[in-house]
C-alpha cells in the first residue's frame, strides 16, 4: 500500500465517514418512495403519483425516525455500559496506567477520562462515552500485564483519539440507522408469520414490497455501518501515532492482540465494534481485499500494522 501521509488520511477518513453518514437518511427516504411507487394504485402515473405521497409523508418519517433515534440514543448508551463487565481503576490499583493517562492527556490538552478495567486475560479496550463526563477508556487485565509501557500507551492513545473525535457517538448514530431496518424486518416478518396468510392478493403485495425493501435497507445501512467503523479504526490509529511520535508502539501491540483479543463478556456485536479489534473474532482476518471485509467492523489487523510500519 502506498502511503500517503497521516494528515491526508485523517482528511480522506473523515470525508468518507461523512458522505456514509449522510447515505442513511437518504436510504430511508429513497426506501419510502420506492414503496409508495410499488404499491400506489394507478399504474399509469406512478412517478407523479409516488412524488405527491411521498411528500406528504416526509414530515411523519422524519418524526418516527427522530422518535426512534432519541430513544435508541439512551438506551444505547446503557447498554454499552452494562454488556461489557468494565469496572472503574481505582489510581491506587495501578498507578501506571493513571501516568501513561494523564501524560497523554496533558500532551494532547484533553480532560481526563475516567478509566475502567475488564477482568479479562484476553487482549483488548475500548473507549467509550457521550459526554465529558462520561468519557471512558477500558482496558482488559490481559492488555495491561501482557504490552510493555510504549505499546500500552499507543494503544490507549488510539482510544483517546476515538474519545477527541467523538467515534463513539457516530458509531451509535449508525447502529441506530440499522437499528430501525433491522426492526421494520423483524416487524414483517412476525406479522406475516402470526396472519395465518390470511392476507388479500394486494396486502400481500404490500407486505412483499416492504419486507423486500425493509431488508435491502438493512443489507445497505449495515454496510455503511461497518464502513464508518472501519475508518475510524484507522483514524484512531494515526491519532495513536500522531500522539506517541511512535508508530510502531502500536503496530507491535496490535501484534499481540490479534493472538488473543477475544473478551468472553462481549456477545453483541454492535458493543464488540467499539474495541481497538472486535472481540467477536476468532481468527485473524485475510490483509488482502476480500467480498468479505465489507461486512467487518475493523480494517484486517494486518493492514493496520502495514500502514503503522511506513511511518
Amino acid at each position: 500500500m502506498k502511503y500517503i501521509g497521516l494528515n491526508r488520511q485523517i482528511w480522506n477518513n473523515n470525508f468518507k465517514s461523512v458522505l456514509l453518514l449522510i447515505l442513511f437518511p437518504a436510504v430511508i427516504f429513497g426506501l419510502v418512495w420506492l414503496f409508495i411507487f410499488f404499491v400506489q394504485p394507478e399504474p399509469g402515473y406512478r412517478v407523479d403519483y409516488a412524488n405527491q405521497w411521498f411528500l406528504r409523508t416526509v414530515p411523519w418519517v422524519s418524526i418516527a425516525v427522530l422518535l426512534w433515534f432519541i430513544i435508541a440514543w439512551f438506551s444505547h448508551t446503557k447498554m454499552i455500559e452494562s454488556a461489557t463487565g468494565s469496572v472503574p481503576l481505582s489510581r491506587k490499583e495501578n498507578m501506571r496506567i493513571y501516568n501513561l493517562v494523564e501524560n497523554l492527556c496533558i500532551s494532547c490538552g484533553m480532560p481526563m477520562p475516567k478509566i475502567n478495567i475488564i477482568e479479562d486475560e484476553s487482549l483488548n479496550a475500548f473507549a467509550s462515552g457521550m459526554s465529558k463526563p462520561t468519557f471512558t477508556v477500558s482496558l482488559s487485565r490481559g492488555i495491561i500485564n501482557k504490552l510493555d509501557d510504549a505499546e500500552l500507551e499507543a494503544v490507549i492513545a488510539h482510544e483517546l483519539t476515538h474519545i477527541r473525535n467523538r467515534d463513539v457517538r457516530l458509531l451509535i448514530v449508525s447502529i441506530v440507522f440499522v437499528g430501525i431496518f433491522a426492526f421494520l424486518t423483524e416487524a414483517i416478518v412476525r406479522s406475516v408469520r402470526f396472519s395465518g396468510g390470511g392476507r388479500g392478493k394486494k396486502d400481500g403485495r404490500v407486505v412483499i414490497v416492504a419486507l423486500l425493501l425493509a431488508a435491502l435497507g438493512y443489507l445497505l445501512s449495515s454496510i455503511f455501518r461497518f464502513a464508518i467503523s472501519r475508518q475510524r479504526e484507522y483514524m484512531a490509529d494515526g491519532g495513536s501515532a500522531l500522539m506517541t511520535k511512535n508508530p510502531l508502539a502500536l503496530a507491535s501491540a496490535l501484534e499481540k492482540i490479534s493472538i488473543d483479543p477475544r473478551i468472553e463478556a462481549v456477545k453483541r456485536n454492535d458493543v464488540a465494534q467499539l474495541f481497538i479489534e472486535n472481540p467477536q473474532d476468532k481468527k485473524i482476518r485475510p490483509a488482502s481485499f476480500s467480498f468479505s471485509m465489507i461486512f467487518m467492523t475493523h480494517p484486517p489487523i494486518e493492514k493496520r500494522i502495514e500502514i503503522l510500519k511506513q511511518f
